[in-house]
């Protein structure tokens, strides 16, 4: 069976896309943080963004709109504390703990840095494939992040930044075990994971005497979060699917060149010179991975796993009677050897010489 459309589709449209609503989400953000304290902030986001998915995950039902995808299994939950402890709590809480030190334009660019993190764990722990083009496309992304904190004398690396810069590095190790969830329903794990994230940063800001805001700004933050962390988070996991971490991670490095150009519209941040170059840099870096075509004969071992999916090429089992598609269930891949275009994906972990 030949592949009738191009290798990128369909994971690097839904990391975009991912990436487009998480950078929009940063200078709206930062105007929330005038009336709101930074963890209520982080907290009241990742709420928004739960219980906005729990309505559509148990709407689903009532509007009858089935769901194919797979159900959170028991062997995921330790992953699923992981992801929650890591990107949920650790990671918003430190980025708006970090954008209240700094700019929303300068903030929104350092979180290219997540790709970086992203990618790096994703090739030196979990051992994805990587070539020069993709080596040299991480490097222009750190350069341009170099180049936005030079003050003329060397790095300006302040309180801001340093906090920034531990959001991407927690926010790199969640996405690289949200990967573990992928081929679970992403609307569920990005519910829990926005409910327990949230309640919890809420809980412990008003312990700590964040004064509640008005029902006006809540609303305000329920849906900057829906949007920027809960739509984006299920964006993210599905593009997990077919493209692997560290090229999703690259992709969604995107995010901050669309929260620059919003901070500098909505908030009247100015454009400076090392904007631009910082920017021209990580956009350099993006284009290398967006080129990137990696082809060669590969084998695919025999293995089980559930996930939704069409009977493709590397689905050839048989079932006992008519099936929809797609459909997911328990299945068995048999042995198998050719050569396409192809991703770390689900089905493509195998080594490189």
């Amino acid at each position: 069976m030949k592949h009738t459309h191009s290798h990128l589709w369909p994971g690097v449209p839904l990391a975009l896309v991912s990436a487009v609503l998480f950078g929009a989400s940063a200078p709206f953000a930062k105007l929330l943080l005038g009336t709101v304290s930074p963890q209520l902030l982080a907290g009241l986001l990742y709420l928004g963004a739960g219980l906005g998915l729990a309505a559509v995950h148990f709407g689903r039902t009532p509007l009858g709109v089935p769901s194919q995808e797979a159900p959170l299994r028991r062997h995921d939950l330790p992953w699923l504390a992981a992801v929650v402890l890591s990107g949920g709590l650790a990671g918003p809480l430190l980025l708006m703990l970090g954008l209240s030190h700094s700019s929303a334009a300068s903030g929104a660019l350092l979180l290219n840095l997540e790709g970086l993190a992203t990618m790096l764990i994703a090739w030196v722990v979990f051992r994805e494939n990587v070539d020069r083009r993709l080596m040299l496309g991480a490097f222009a992304i750190l350069t341009g992040a170099a180049v936005l904190s030079w003050n003329g004398k060397g790095v300006r690396f302040d309180a801001g930044a340093a906090l920034i810069a531990a959001a991407c590095l927690a926010w790199g190790i969640d996405n690289n075990l949200t990967r573990k969830l992928s081929s679970a329903d992403p609307v569920v794990t990005a519910t829990i994971k926005g409910v327990v994230a949230g309640s919890v940063n809420v809980v412990l800001a008003v312990m700590l005497g964040a004064a509640m805001p008005s029902m006006s700004t809540i609303g305000a933050a329920a849906v900057v979060g829906l949007l920027g962390v809960g739509v984006s988070l299920v964006l993210f996991m599905l593009a997990l699917r077919h493209l692997g971490a560290a090229r999703t991670g690259a992709y969604f490095s995107l995010a901050p060149f669309i929260g620059a150009v919003i901070a500098v519209g909505l908030l009247g941040e100015a454009v400076t010179g090392q904007l631009v170059a910082a920017g021209a840099l990580m956009g350099v870096g993006l284009w290398l991975h967006l080129a990137e075509r990696h082809e060669h004969e590969h084998i695919h071992e025999a293995m089980e796993h559930e996930h939704v999916h069409v009977h493709d090429e590397h689905h050839q089992h048989h079932h006992d009677g008519s099936v929809t598609e797609p459909h997911s269930h328990w299945h068995q891949h048999e042995p198998l050897r050719h050569t396409h275009p192809h991703y770390p994906d689900l089905h493509h972990q195998h080594g490189h010489a």
